[in-house]
């Protein structure tokens, strides 16, 4: 009962924020046609429940290039345009997940889904726990770690320090809450969730974050 209420959750509220959001939509599709050569989206392989994977959808925040690079961004990464830094700092360029929560790839609450090569590198008997959950938009590990991601990330070498510094701490903590998650738990997370990511555009709206 519990996993069908929330997927009736996540379906209403998906459908009310792609609505809500249109504008956004819009002012995301335009600014990277005008400021970055290429096309506006960008389909990020990702692991799912049952070890499965997915395309995650994104507005493009990096130039177009043969794909070499780190898979994990660090701020300030020179792969980032302009117009794709405000994207990222507000995080409109994950609205597009709106449409993999309605297909059923994601849900709003979950452990955030990993690109295949970190979780066939560095994924133990453990980590590999969280795969028996549906991902998600966010996360107690997530959230967290948004808060101080630039802390614990070296621009010189983001993979190697996101999996010594954030990656397994941030997975223990995720796979304890899905534990005992309920559609309670869930909705308070994701109003946390969505006062942090307003102040932090309201915070670059009014110049205090550079470009990430």
């Amino acid at each position: 009962m519990q996993s069908v209420l929330k997927r009736v959750f996540d379906i209403c509220c998906a459908l009310g924020l792609i609505l809500v959001s249109l504008p956004l939509f819009v002012l995301a599709y335009v600014g990277i046609k005008i400021t970055s050569p290429g096309p506006s989206l960008y389909f990020a392989r990702r692991v799912a429940k049952g070890g499965n994977t997915f395309e995650m959808y994104k507005f493009r925040s990096m130039r177009v290039n043969d794909g070499s690079g780190p898979v994990i961004t660090a701020p300030g990464d020179n792969r980032i345009f302009g117009f794709g830094a405000f994207l990222r700092a507000t995080k409109i360029d994950e609205l597009p997940q709106l449409f993999n929560v309605l297909k059923g790839d994601i849900s709003f609450v979950g452990p955030r889904p990993e690109d295949p090569s970190i979780v066939e590198r560095f994924y133990d008997e453990e980590m590999l726990l969280t795969l028996d959950y549906t991902p998600g938009l966010t996360s107690p590990g997530t959230l967290h770690y948004m808060k101080n991601f630039a802390a614990f990330i070296d621009a010189g070498n983001s993979e190697d320090s996101y999996v010594e510094n954030i990656l397994e701490a941030k997975l223990q903590i995720d796979l304890e809450y899905a534990k005992r998650a309920n559609l309670i738990s869930d909705m308070k997370l994701i109003a946390a969730t969505g006062i942090f990511v307003l102040v932090r555009v309201m915070g670059k709206l009014l110049g205090k974050y550079d470009h990430e």
